[in-house]
């Protein structure tokens, strides 16, 4: 058909015709016809596509004309290479195209096709590609198919491990398949070679008999054989059959293992024989139909009480063994479905009709060609009966343990009771279950009760015969449980028998609640629908039960004393809290008198002792020469010998202050340690004095810090440089060993140069002069951490605990009360800063304060 269509367009004269006659043949044509135009510059039109396209490619010939890529959309992954291969080759060589490959449709359908092309060169050097792509995917997947079968066909014949043989009719080997078999001549020692060369004459002889009546009559032929080979003598099946003119292929078997099989078989046999009548199960082999038992071992003779020969020939509907008669239909239901069943709990009806349990295990089985069920049957009764009672044990126990957590987690007493009743007369199954109070005041009444409603109710009796009751409680004085299973069986008064009839007992159970060595009243249980035999596990029960709703009892006494006792507590309570709020407020004002009486008492002595500190030191330094010795005050004048002060009378003393002398001077004579002294002592007094102001401030409104970015090493110089004085009025030096490159902190440059004076000043007061300071500050776990080691007196543990502790100091204590107060602002404003503050003592290197500063964060770094 392509060359039909490509010597068509040949003798076409304009394009148009050309298309116009393409279009015609395209329309019956299972495939699509295309035309596209090659420019000598490379470019690519297509100018015709069929409408074929719209079955092949599912998509529309406008679209493919206005691109044709979007067919290489399409190309399945795996083939796309091949095809863009061949299109660059047919470009380059201008030969016939011929591709053939899988594509994906829109909607996911895989496609096989196959194009063709034929370049033909135009008078103005382009090139015109007329082709035809056609659905092969039929084809392919014929193809498909035939080389899967070819696969599977020798896969099976591979994998037959049989030998097989072609033979003529007089015997010759003609060919032969031997992979997988176990041969010991190679190929080229039996083909050509007869039977009567390489078998034993007497196996030969009967392979060539069945040869000729398989050749004669057409069938298949089967015959069995003995040969000797190295690993023993060995049992051969062969199947012959008719495969070609005057030849036949025979089919040869090793059955040496289904030989020996059957022999174990029959040993098999005779075991199950054995193991059919000994075994203490009852075995039975019955009909799959009808159920008729066609033989059973001496454990069902045992086990139903039917003897072999009342069973065998008899249906199991006949002997009437099946309790339910639906068992058997869903057992052969289950056998149809599986052929198998296993441990199937059912029960039977002895020939006594005793009902007992047991676990059958069945297989379907052939006999002679009839389905039969062998049958296996495991007496469980006893096992059932145990379960039975275990489970009644666990629901009792559970049973006991929910009232146990209802009683411990709630205080409603009637809610508590109610739900024992319900519970114990569902698990007992009886009519009736009620608690009875005894109390001499209120008599006999029902506390809680659960009844059938078809009997009556015992709630609301009640009863004014005292002698009637005095004999309800005779019954239970002694502590014991009362079991009547037959109240027609005993002897009772006639009101005792009376009460009985009322309320349609026929049976009853009771079990005295005792409270504190007294009966309280009983746990009942009455059965109305006839007698009743009460097992021991329905006594224990209520017998436990009967001491659960006692301790009930007495929890809720115990609980409504405590409810009394809770409510003279909350009175109690609330005079205390009354008493308690009134020495708060009490305390209060004493705190707020304790500060009014401290600032007031600290600004008067911060005054008195500023102005008596400034008069000491202008009398110092008016009385004192060169040092030579102590001067006298006179005046503005000095004289020599001992130090005088002279009195003068003001003209504006009181008159009772003048001296009786007019303007007499009276000379005080004072040496010049007593006034250096009085001023050291005002000194300390002073700073004690704005210690205590200091610490009152922080306390009630904390530290005023003002925190800057401060580069550590330079801040430390600056202020050891202020504080330089002090060391050359101590003899005192300092080594800096901080290191310059020490990361930025946060800090208040005031407050620091505090605490820094504060801890020189320690260590100066403590020693004698000539001291020796080392300064050094290491970055650790993003703190820096700044040290001062001095070498003077060192301090005992207790000491370096408590230094930068508020309390009372010895006066013995080496820290005196002013220095004091000053570690413990050192300590405040460390803390403020985000550190921590501490001292090491050594005996050999005297002491280290330390203390700590956080890192300065990033935002504050960035900060401007």
């Amino acid at each position: 058909m392509n060359e039909t269509v490509i010597k068509s367009l040949h003798t076409l004269n304009c394009q148009q015709q050309a298309i116009n006659l393409i279009s015609k043949i395209a329309v019956n044509l299972p495939g699509i016809i295309f035309q596209v135009l090659q420019q000598q510059d490379g470019s690519v039109f297509v100018l015709y596509v069929s409408s074929g396209c719209k079955y092949l490619y599912e998509t529309e010939p406008e679209t493919i004309q206005s691109d044709f890529r979007v067919l290489y959309k399409l190309i399945h992954p795996l083939d796309i290479k091949a095809f863009a291969e061949s299109i660059a080759i047919c470009s380059i060589n201008l030969t016939l195209w011929n591709w053939e490959g899988r594509i994906i449709t829109p909607s996911g359908e895989v496609k096989w096709i196959q194009g063709t092309s034929q370049p033909e060169l135009q008078t103005n050097g382009d090139y015109l590609w007329n082709g035809l792509v056609m659905d092969i995917t039929d084809r392919k997947q014929a193809q498909e198919k035939l080389q899967e079968s070819e696969v599977r066909y020798k896969a099976i014949l591979d994998a037959i491990p049989d030998l097989m043989f072609r033979i003529s009719r007089d015997g010759e080997y003609l060919d032969l398949k031997s992979e997988g078999a176990n041969i010991t001549l190679s190929r080229e020692e039996i083909v050509g070679k007869n039977l009567q060369e390489l078998l034993p004459s007497d196996v030969a002889t009967i392979s060539q008999e069945a040869i000729a009546k398989a050749l004669d009559s057409g069938t298949l032929q089967t015959c069995e054989y003995q040969l000797p080979t190295p690993l023993g003598v060995r049992d051969y099946e062969a199947r012959l059959i008719v495969s070609g003119q005057d030849e036949v292929l025979a089919i040869v078997r090793d059955i040496t293992e289904r030989k020996q099989a059957e022999v174990a078989l029959q040993n098999l046999a005779q075991k199950f024989s054995k193991a059919f009548s000994c075994s203490p199960d009852s075995i039975t082999i019955s009909t799959l139909a009808e159920g008729r038992f066609i033989e059973v071992n001496d454990s069902f003779v045992k086990l139903s009480g039917y003897e072999r020969n009342e069973a065998i020939g008899k249906t199991s509907f006949e002997l009437n063994l099946w309790v339910h008669d639906c068992d058997r239909l869903n057992l052969l239901q289950e056998l149809q479905a599986t052929g198998v069943v296993r441990n199937l709990e059912l029960e039977f009806r002895q020939k006594s009709g005793e009902i007992i349990t047991t676990q059958l295990s069945a297989e379907v089985i052939d006999l002679d060609g009839v389905p039969c069920i062998l049958a296996v049957h495991h007496d469980i009764t006893e096992r059932k009966q145990v379960e039975a009672q275990l489970r009644l044990s666990a629901h009792r126990d559970r049973l006991l343990a929910e009232t146990l957590v209802r009683i411990r987690s709630s205080l409603n007493l009637e809610q508590i009771l109610q739900t024992t009743v319900t519970e114990v007369r569902q698990f007992l199954q009886a009519d009736r279950v009620f608690i009875g109070l005894n109390n001499a005041t209120l008599g006999v009444r029902t506390l809680a009760e659960s009844v059938d409603p078809k009997y009556p109710s015992v709630l609301g009796w009640s009863t004014n015969d005292e002698a009637y009751l005095q004999e309800l409680r005779n019954l239970l004085k002694d502590n014991l449980v009362r079991v009547i299973e037959d109240i027609t069986q005993i002897a009772v008064s006639p009101k005792v028998k009376a009460h009985y009839q009322k309320f349609q007992t026929k049976a009853t159970l009771a079990v005295p609640i005792m409270l504190n060595n007294k009966l309280f009243g009983a746990l009942i249980a009455n059965q109305c629908s006839g007698a009743r035999h009460w097992q021991p596990i329905e006594i224990d029960l209520l017998q436990q039960m009967s001491e659960q709703v006692a301790i009930a009892i007495q929890q809720s006494q115990i609980y409504q004393e405590l409810a009394e006792l809770n409510t003279n507590l909350e009175h109690q309570v609330q005079e205390r809290t009354a008493q308690l709020q009134q020495k708060m407020q009490e305390v209060e004002e004493l705190h707020r008198i304790k500060d009014v009486v401290l600032h007031t008492v600290a600004h008067d002595l911060q005054t008195s002792v500023m102005g008596t500190l400034m008069v000491l030191k202008n009398l110092l330094n008016q009385g004192v020469g060169s040092g030579e010795e102590d001067k006298g005050i006179r005046g503005q004048g000095r004289e020599g010998g001992q130090g005088r002060i002279i009195e003068e009378v003001s003209p504006f003393s009181p008159p009772d202050a003048q001296c009786p002398m007019p303007n007499a001077q009276s000379l005080i004579p004072v040496s010049r340690s007593i006034i250096e002294r009085m001023i050291q002592g005002n000194d300390r007094q002073l700073t004690m004095i704005n210690s205590l102001l200091e610490i009152n401030s922080c306390e009630k409104k904390g530290i005023d810090i003002k925190l800057e970015l401060v580069q550590l090493s330079t801040l430390l110089t600056g202020i050891f440089a202020h504080l330089e004085p002090m060391l050359i009025q101590n003899q005192a030096t300092l080594k800096n060993l901080v290191p310059a490159d020490l990361p930025l902190v946060m800090a208040d440059a005031n407050l620091l140069e505090k605490v820094l004076a504060n801890l020189l000043t320690h260590s100066l007061q403590n020693n004698p002069p000539g001291l020796n300071f080392i300064l050094s500050a290491t970055l650790e776990s993003g703190m820096i951490r700044t040290q001062i080691q001095d070498d003077g007196v060192a301090m005992n543990k207790l000491e370096c605990d408590r230094l930068f502790d508020l309390h009372v100091r010895d006066p013995q204590d080496c820290c005196s009360t002013s220095i004091g107060l000053k570690m413990y602002l050192c300590r405040k404003v460390i803390k403020a800063h985000g550190g921590e503050i501490g001292v090491i003592s050594n005996r050999k290197h005297g002491l280290t304060f330390w203390f700590t500063l956080p890192l300065a964060t990033s935002s504050a770094t960035n900060r401007p």
